[in-house]
């Protein structure tokens, strides 16, 4: 079982700067990911970590602003986001999938979520 708990969200204005935080506990996975969801949209994947490897993907939205790292020693993820626009706006989530291929955006292969945490972009 694993459990996850994001904070760092909060209200900035385009250009800015967040860095989010996941607090992981627990193990049996290797592939941590940042997803982001608007109301009425699909949960969609921005960022993810092989935990062991260190690779890391990106979305194409998001490529060259934000940047997905960890701290392994404290179990600790963050999503650096710069140059944040007002599309970024959503509810972020950290999400971890158990042992095995880390190739994926789906969802619904990320058994592991945390509660989310409200990015806010203002123009």
């Amino acid at each position: 079982q694993v459990h996850l708990a994001e904070s760092g969200g909060g209200s900035v204005q385009a250009g800015g700067s967040l860095r989010l935080s996941c607090a992981a506990a627990g193990y049996g996975y290797n592939c941590l990911a940042w997803f982001r969801q608007t109301p009425g949209k699909e949960r969609e994947g921005v960022a993810r970590i092989h935990t062991v490897g260190g690779q890391t993907w990106y979305a194409d939205s998001v490529k060259g602003r934000f940047t997905i790292s960890q701290d392994i020693a404290n179990n600790m993820y963050y999503l650096q986001m710069n140059n944040l626009k007002p599309e970024d706006t959503a509810m972020y989530y950290c999400a971890a999938k158990d042992f095995g291929y880390c190739g994926t955006w789906l969802p619904n292969d990320y058994s592991y979520w945390g509660q989310g945490t409200q990015v806010t972009v203002s123009s």
